[in-house]
């Protein structure tokens, strides 16, 4: 195996462990504000960690599973103008378009360390042991996940076909 399957591997691994941890926020987001609605106005005992936590989960969903919709290419976007050009603008365009994503994963690999460090002695008020500086953790994580799967694309090309990111396609309806 060389360099770049052995890298597209790990990357297929990275994918799936960050498909499983951001699947496993939004199981446990939609179980604990039920619980929590239910103790309030069922059992008139209102508890008050099920929205923190929820909202600490929710980051981690949402920038963790937004590095893995990058790799996937599943992301919102707007073709038009990419079709109504030729071939050496839609290259140039889709080289610009890599250098922003690349801008943006190091802006949030960058600042969301600082923002971590800076933050890294407060806590949360429903939770005090847990530190401020790990609810934004998964901002810089982000950042270098999507530059990781970034270079998997330059370098190695998309996933290969019989990535596990492909096995959730809808089926041929006859």
């Amino acid at each position: 195996m060389n360099a770049k399957q052995r890298y597209a591997q790990l990357m297929e691994w990275t994918y799936i462990a960050c498909i499983v941890l951001s699947g496993a926020a939004m199981v446990v987001i939609t179980l604990m504000i039920p619980f929590g609605v239910f103790m309030r106005y069922a059992m008139n005992r209102a508890l008050s960690w099920p929205e923190p936590a929820a909202i600490v989960l929710m980051v981690l969903f949402s920038f963790i599973g937004g590095a893995a919709v990058f790799r996937a290419n599943v992301h919102i976007a707007v073709e038009a103008l990419l079709n109504a050009v030729g071939p050496s603008v839609k290259r140039a365009m889709g080289w610009g378009v890599d250098a922003c994503v690349a801008i943006t994963a190091l802006f949030m690999l960058v600042y969301g360390a600082r923002l971590c460090h800076t933050t890294w002695l407060q806590t949360l008020a429903e939770f005090p042991g847990l530190r401020q500086g790990i609810v934004y953790l998964p901002i810089p994580i982000a950042g270098l996940l999507m530059l990781l799967f970034l270079f998997e694309r330059l370098w190695v090309g998309p996933p290969p076909a019989t990535s596990v990111m492909y096995s959730d396609q809808p089926a041929d309806l006859e």
